[in-house]
C-alpha cells in the first residue's frame, strides 16, 4: 500500500502585495514539519509541488530542515499544476469588482470591528457564487472545472508511485478541499466548511492501493502543536 500526503502551504503574505511568497510563519511552520519528518523518522522518496510560489518554498523550507536533521533528501521531485489553487482573487472580484482596487478594499477593512472576520464573510458569499454555478460564465475555472482538475493531478502522481512508495504534495486548501470530497462525498455547499479548517502546513494523509484511494487521517499538524506556541497555528 502506499500513502500520499498532501500538505497546505505554509502561511502567505495575505493582505500583501504579492500573496503568492511564504510570510515569517510560513517559513517557520514549513521549517517545523520538516524537523517533524526527522524527528518521526520520515523521508520523501517523491516531492510534488504545485506551481505556486508558496508552494515551492513551503517544500524547500520543510525539505532543508529535513534533510539538516538527518541527511535525508528528496529522491525525485516533480512540479504538476494541476495542484495550484483556484484563482481566489478572480473569485473575489467577480462579487466584489470595486475591491479591484485594493485602496477601497483597505478603506472597507479599516471601517470593520474584525477585519480579518469581515474579509472572511465576503470571501466566503464569493465563494458560494463561484461553486453554485448559476454564473459560471463569469469565471475562467469553473468549480467543476477546478475539482476535475485537482483530481487529474492525484490520477497522474498515482500512476507514478510504486507499491510501498509514499509522495509528498505541497499543495493548497482548495486541491487537498476537492480530492477530499471526492472520496467523502462531501455536498457542493459544505465543502468549503472543511476548506477554513485547513491549517497551514497540515498534512492530510491518503493510501492507496491499485483500484482504491481512502483517506487515513485529515489536517494534522502535531509539528505545530509540538512546539507548544499557539501563534505558529494560522488558517490564512
Amino acid at each position: 500500500m502506499s500513502a500520499i500526503y498532501l500538505v497546505r502551504h505554509g502561511q502567505a503574505s495575505f493582505g500583501a502585495a504579492d500573496y503568492d511568497q511564504l510570510s515569517e510563519l510560513g517559513v517557520r511552520q514549513s521549517t517545523l514539519l520538516g524537523q517533524w519528518l526527522a524527528q518521526t523518522g520520515q523521508d520523501m522518496p517523491l516531492l510534488v509541488t504545485g506551481s505556486h510560489r508558496r508552494h515551492q518554498q513551503s517544500s524547500a523550507a520543510c525539505l532543508a530542515a529535513l534533510s539538516h536533521n538527518c541527511g535525508t533528501s528528496a529522491q525525485q521531485q516533480l512540479q504538476d499544476p494541476g495542484f495550484d489553487e483556484f484563482d481566489h482573487q478572480q473569485v473575489l472580484l467577480r462579487l466584489m469588482p470595486q475591491f479591484a482596487d485594493r485602496a477601497v478594499l483597505a478603506a472597507y477593512l479599516a471601517e470593520q470591528e474584525n477585519p480579518a472576520r469581515a474579509f472572511q464573510q465576503v470571501f466566503a458569499k464569493a465563494v458560494a457564487r463561484w461553486v453554485g454555478g448559476e454564473h459560471d460564465e463569469d469565471y475562467s475555472e469553473t468549480w467543476p472545472q477546478f475539482k476535475a482538475r485537482c483530481n487529474a493531478a492525484l490520477a497522474r502522481l498515482l500512476e507514478c508511485i510504486g507499491s510501498g512508495q509514499s509522495a509528498w504534495v505541497f499543495t493548497s486548501g482548495g486541491p487537498i478541499s476537492a480530492i477530499c470530497q471526492r472520496l467523502l462525498a462531501i455536498p457542493d455547499r459544505q465543502i468549503f466548511e472543511l476548506n477554513w479548517s485547513l491549517v497551514n502546513t497540515g498534512v492530510t494523509k491518503l493510501l492507496y492501493r491499485p483500484g482504491r484511494v481512502s483517506l487515513s487521517y485529515l489536517n494534522s499538524f502535531a509539528h505545530l502543536e509540538n512546539a507548544r506556541d499557539a501563534t505558529l497555528v494560522s488558517y490564512r
